[in-house]
Formats: C-alpha cells, sequence, structure tokens
C-alpha cells in the first residue's frame, strides 16, 4: 500500500512493504542508500528523533505510518481497550520533533479516524496512512506546477537544505518547484547551500538533483548572500516545518538570513509547503517553539572533535522568517503573494 512512484523524481524515503516501515537511512546518504525495518512506534519515533527521516512532510507521514503499528501491537494486547492502550505510543510520537506541525497534524488526523473503527483497527488506520502518503505527493506535483509559473525563464535560482522526495512522500515541495521549472525548460542552475550543521543541502540536495541529472552547484552557507548579491540568482526557494496564521516562516537555520539578503538583492523569496504546514492557531512566528539540538552537532564532524573542549554551544535547527520578507507563499490550494492573516485565513475558509 506503499504510495506510487511518479516517474518524474527517483526517490522515495518512506515505503510500507510486507506489514512493516521501510525509511531510507539519510543519515548515510550519499554514500549509502540503506533501508531499516520499523515495526514498532517507538523505534519509529526513535527513527524520526535521530533523522533517519527528515523533512515537515515526510516526519507527518512516518508518524501516521507509525500509529499504524501502535494501533496493531495495542490490539494485539488487549482488543477491547486498544484506543487507551496506545496513548504512550501517540505521546512518544509527539514528542519526536517539536517544531514541525505536520507531525501534529498527521497524529490528530490519524486519531480522528479512532471513533469510527470497529474490531482490528490496522486495516482502517493502513488505509489512512497511505492517503495521506499518496495526498501528499499529489499536493506536490501542484505545489510545483504553481510553483513554476511564478519563476518563468528565471534561469538561476538559489535553494537551502533539502525539500525534495527526501523531505516528502515524493517530488519535494520546494525541490518540486525546481524539478517542474526544469522540466518546463525554464532553468538552467540550481545553486544549493551546503546547509550545516546536517549538511541537507550538501548530502541530499545535491544528490538528489543529481539522480534527475538537473544542474546542481554547492556553494557554502556562508557564500550565499554574496551569491545573491551578485545578480544572477532571481529566487531564493525554500520549504517550512511550520508557517504562523500572519505568515511567519519557521525553516531551516540559515532561512532568515537569506531573505534579509535576498530583500537587500531584490531577489524574489518563495516559500513552498502544504496546507498541512500552516499551524493557524500560532499567531506569530514569536509563538513557533525552535529545537535546539545540543553541541555534538557543531563541535563534531564526522564524529571527530572540530572545537574545543567544554566550549559553550547555541545549535538552534530553525529561526523565523517573517512574512515581511516572503514574496509569496505556494500551497497545493494556492498562490498566497505577499502573505499576511487575511490572506492566509481566506485560502483556509
Amino acid at each position: 500500500m506503499s504510495a506510487e512512484t511518479p516517474s518524474t523524481d527517483n526517490v522515495r524515503p518512506i515505503i510500507w512493504h510486507d506489514d512493516h516501515l521501510q525509511l531510507l537511512d539519510q543519515r548515510l546518504l550519499p554514500g549509502k542508500a540503506v533501508y531499516l525495518d520499523f515495526d514498532n512506534a517507538a523505534d519509529t519515533a526513535q527513527a524520526i528523533r535521530q533523522m533517519v527521516v527528515r523533512g515537515a512532510p515526510a516526519i507527518g507521514i512516518t508518524a501516521a505510518y507509525g500509529v499504524v503499528l501502535a494501533a496493531r501491537a495495542a490490539y494485539s494486547k488487549d482488543p477491547g481497550a486498544w484506543r487507551t492502550a496506545i496513548q504512550s505510543d501517540l505521546d512518544t510520537l509527539a514528542l519526536s520533533r517539536p517544531t514541525a506541525v505536520n507531525l501534529h497534524w498527521a497524529l490528530q488526523r490519524m486519531q480522528s479516524r479512532f471513533s469510527k473503527i470497529e474490531g482490528d483497527p490496522g486495516p482502517e488506520l493502513l488505509r489512512e496512512a497511505a492517503s495521506i502518503h499518496t495526498e501528499d505527493i499529489a499536493a506536490n506535483r501542484q505545489m510545483g506546477i504553481l510553483g513554476a509559473s511564478l519563476i518563468a525563464d528565471c534561469r538561476q535560482v538559489l535553494t537551502h537544505c533539502n525539500t525534495g522526495s527526501l523531505a516528502t512522500g515524493g517530488y519535494g515541495t520546494a525541490l518540486g518547484v525546481i524539478r517542474s521549472a526544469w522540466q518546463s525548460g525554464t532553468l538552467d542552475m540550481v545553486f544549493a547551500t551546503e546547509t550545516r550543521p546536517w549538511l541537507q543541502g550538501a548530502r541530499l540536495t545535491a544528490w538528489e538533483l543529481q539522480q534527475d541529472k538537473i544542474p546542481v552547484t554547492l556553494i557554502a552557507d556562508s557564500a550565499a548572500n554574496f551569491l545573491l548579491s551578485q545578480g544572477q540568482v532571481k529566487w531564493v526557494i525554500v520549504g517550512a516545518d511550520r508557517i504562523a496564521a500572519n505568515g511567519d516562516v519557521a525553516n531551516k537555520i540559515g532561512t532568515y538570513g537569506l531573505a534579509v539578503a535576498a530583500r537587500q538583492h531584490g531577489v524574489q523569496m518563495m516559500v513552498v509547503a502544504p496546507a498541512s504546514t500552516f499551524d493557524l492557531k500560532t499567531i506569530s512566528g514569536a509563538e513557533i517553539p525552535i529545537e535546539d539540538r545540543g553541541p555534538d552537532e557543531i563541535v563534531q564532524f564526522g564524529g571527530e572533535q572540530i572545537a574545543p573542549n567544554d566550549i559553550a554551544t547555541w545549535n538552534p535547527v530553525f529561526d523565523i522568517t517573517p512574512a515581511e520578507f516572503v514574496d509569496a507563499i505556494v500551497t497545493e490550494k494556492g498562490v498566497i503573494h505577499s502573505p499576511d492573516q487575511q490572506k492566509i485565513a481566506a485560502v483556509f475558509q
């Protein structure tokens, strides 16, 4: 019941196969493509926490399949009380990554099915998880079409982090726009930031674009602002992990700096995210929790210590880009130009 693979991209990070979940271990890319098997919710949550799978939509899809595994175990243990027994697994999944709102959206959608199920919950919940998966791919392809229409003949774009098939159910959000623009012949080059400290741009985006034979140039994060000053890049295209009701965007650390530099140099800023990434209960970016993953990711590189012992660190995974620095938010429901609270509310009426 895994989602069908479109012919236009070649990577799937999440597969349901033979009654268990398979995740492409993104920590090993680009050196190795290894799928890990998961048959329980606790290990699935740990995979999310440890970055086996990452990217807000992909995290939500993985969590949905985690609910299937949790329900199956709870029903096997006590068929009459599985809804109660499953709660600890749901809590574990919910706590795996605090910033990506798609995780909580997917868990809530799965839980909304509980009251309608009679007997074994596994088959019904698996159908729901598979629907979340296939709907994400369809949304990405629609966003690709909408976003590509905005960047007609801009020829060169800059993207940050990884927002492709690896970060979603397939095709991608910001990389979906890039894929669609490449297919339509309006794009010549993608500049990808390395994206410290996990190097998602260097390890994942560069690899993913190479799989589709889309020209990509990798740059150091610290070179991005200078690149924007050169006048060759017309759009910065990124994804999002949460979008507040007023249009403030939480995305991979470094996005805010790119948005400021883009505004300074007349470069337009596009955020591409499905409706599930919007958190209309959160008024502004100031209310979005920012995950701090601790020191190891910045004092070590490839397992080797690169900083002095006992150095103080600050390692926020995300930052907040104010809505005023965003020219367009592209969703499967349409394009929101110069987003604000009224325009976003109108889309979700």
